[in-house]
């Protein structure tokens, strides 16, 4: 099989792109990663999963973020250069409710819904989880361990 020169031109960039945005993928993945850590959104048997969707607008993430990841981001590009852990704990002790659904983020993340979206609240009443992450140690179990 011949390849023309516009052929290779394109096998050429297809294969620059994989190895530039190989990377990408996996740095995406490394900040899921931290945040089902440091959230503690495993459950005792380590199954459960934090998609894109807890700080991206769509599930596959991308560069459109909800309000919640966008404080986040906002917290690690800022001033300070924050590193992961320290953005992923700032962000729920700031006690902020990013989508306006009456739930602080921190209580969204006890109560295992998402704190971008306004449609995903949670079951239990405000106090009820208050409480919960009273019983938890408070916002402070989110702190990054290092």
């Amino acid at each position: 099989m011949k390849f023309k020169p516009a052929h290779l031109l394109g096998l050429s960039t297809l294969a620059i792109a994989a190895m530039v945005l190989s990377p990408l993928a996996n740095a995406k993945n490394g900040y899921r990663l931290a945040a089902q850590e440091q959230y503690k959104l495993l459950d005792k048997d380590g199954k459960g999963e934090v998609g894109c969707i807890y700080c991206h607008a769509g599930p596959n993430g991308g560069s459109s973020w909800n309000k919640f990841g966008q404080q986040l981001r906002d917290l690690y590009f800022g001033d300070a250069k924050r590193n992961v852990g320290d953005m992923l704990y700032l962000g729920l002790k700031a006690n902020k409710d990013s989508d306006g659904d009456g739930y602080a983020d921190v209580l969204e993340i006890v109560a295992k819904t998402l704190p971008g979206d306004d449609k995903s609240k949670p079951t239990k009443s405000v106090k009820d989880l208050e409480a919960d992450l009273k019983k938890l140690g408070g916002v402070e179990i989110f702190k990054p361990k290092m």
